[in-house]
């Protein structure tokens, strides 16, 4: 199965972050198209509901146009099952993805992410509505990447069901990979480092959400609300 790959695009260099207007600038989302929203953080909240992902309302933005032409990218070695679940949705979140031009991160990682089970529980990509939610906390993790000079960054989790979630060993209920604006990455530098990264760029207003230090990976999310563990 083949889908659409983003040409290379180098982003601005890093500036100053001040305020979410500036923020919004740096991170390179006017060159994806017309921001249409932008509402409060404090807007998150969790839905009690164990089989419900929480709610939240994060920045929108415009799609790219469907009909720009670029190259392909080749999804046809990730599981055939996986891959026959998923066909509706692919070709156009992969777009999507790709669309966003990030510098470290791949589309190929961020839909690999999505491909994996918990014996026979498969995840899912995320509902076509939540997509740009991931595209602004991606946006996050692409702009720690530059800060730090990182090349590469593996992404090891992002959208997670509700019926996929539950059967994630540590995940929480209310998990915000439920609500599609949480990842965990991996950077080819001591995961310490990483998180210390992200706390310092959110502190100086990059984004408000959550930084959590793991052995060997670091959780990013877009919550609306800092919080560090």
């Amino acid at each position: 199965m083949i889908f659409p790959e983003a040409p290379n695009h180098h982003l601005p260099s890093a500036a100053p972050l001040l305020d979410r207007r500036s923020v919004i600038g740096g991170l390179g989302l006017a060159g994806l198209g017309l921001l249409v929203s932008s509402t409060s953080a404090n807007a998150f909240s969790l839905q009690k509901d164990a089989n419900t992902a929480p709610k939240v309302i994060v920045p929108t933005q415009a799609q790219q146009s469907p009909h720009v032409d670029i190259p392909s990218l080749d999804l046809s070695d990730l599981p055939e099952e996986w891959l026959e679940s998923q066909r509706a949705l692919l070709p156009s979140y992969s777009r999507y993805l790709m669309s966003l031009r990030l510098k470290s991160i791949s589309a190929r990682q961020v839909v690999e992410a999505h491909a994996k089970s918990k014996g026979s529980v498969w995840n899912t990509l995320p509902p076509r509505r939540w997509w740009t939610r991931m595209g602004y906390t991606l946006r996050v993790a692409d702009r720690i990447a530059l800060e730090m000079n990182v090349k590469e960054v593996e992404v090891v989790s992002a959208y997670r069901c509700p019926i996929y979630n539950a059967h994630c060993e540590g995940a929480r209920v209310g998990s915000w990979h439920q609500a599609n604006v949480a990842v965990d990455v991996k950077f080819p530098v001591r995961p310490g480092k990483v998180t210390a990264a992200a706390r310092n760029l959110r502190d100086r207003g990059l984004f408000k959400g959550g930084v959590g230090g793991y052995w060997n990976f670091t959780h990013i999310d877009t919550r609306g609300e800092n919080i560090n563990w």
